[in-house]
């Protein structure tokens, strides 16, 4: 029998990669995706095009109207605007308004869950430390002290299990991980990136996470399959 390894799914275009590195690794991938009120709501549509079409047998969605309810971010709270530019030299140096409090930590803290109860000592998770927004939960040494913790906190990790959290992605440009995906047969086509689709589910091209991914595509010398408003420049 396949290892099984629980991957954090939003149905984007980094979260698409771990997948197809998990399961090229040998895994049998149980999904995990949360509705935590995302204004982008179309990627939990993306994230169900990528379960079927990798024909996840396992795949759990977790409903956490918590962050909806507290605000804070830009990605739960319409007062809030996502910030637009016409270049990724634009995006802002300091921790953007799309940041939501502490979101990796309580995913991977399900995600340890999870883990625990279907047997899995891997979890795989497409945080990005190169081309990101700044966010702190991003970062290499908080998946390191969480890995710590996870270990402390679980009677895997106390019996000696090893719980691992993966990052395939985390020294990669978005280039390359692209590229990566690519040889790897992701399908990039199903995917959502978008802070802030229109109602047919079209991406910007011009929030944070619309640009970084069209500059991926720009370097990595190929073409986003998936529509836009505007192409927004690299």
């Amino acid at each position: 029998m396949k290892p099984k390894a629980v991957v954090l799914t939003s149905g984007g275009l980094d979260s698409t990669t771990c997948i197809a590195v998990a399961i090229d690794a040998g895994y049998e991938v149980v999904g995990l995706t949360f509705d935590y009120g995302q204004r982008h709501r179309v990627e939990l549509e993306a994230a169900e095009r990528v379960r079927q079409y990798y024909g996840l047998r396992s795949h759990h969605l977790v409903q956490m109207g918590i962050f909806e309810r507290l605000g804070g971010s830009a990605l739960t709270d319409d007062l809030l605007e996502v910030p637009k530019a016409d270049s990724t030299q634009e995006i802002a140096d300091e921790i953007p308004a799309t940041y939501v409090p502490a979101r990796n930590l309580v995913f991977l803290a399900y995600a340890t869950a999870i883990a625990e109860a279907v047997g899995a000592l891997d979890i795989f998770i497409g945080v990005n430390a190169l081309d990101y927004s700044g966010y702190p939960d991003c970062r290499p040494e908080f998946i390191e002290a969480f890995t710590q913790t996870a270990n402390l906190a679980t009677k895997a990790g106390v019996e000696g299990g090893d719980l691992r959290i993966h990052c395939p992605l985390i020294d990669l440009s978005k280039a390359e991980i692209i590229k990566l995906g690519q040889s790897l047969a992701a399908p990039y086509h199903l995917t959502h990136s978008c802070y802030d689709p229109d109602a047919d589910g079209r991406s910007c091209g011009h929030c944070d996470s619309c640009l970084l991914r069209l500059k991926g595509f720009n370097e990595a010398g190929t073409t986003d399959p998936i529509p836009y408003l505007g192409q927004g420049a690299a």
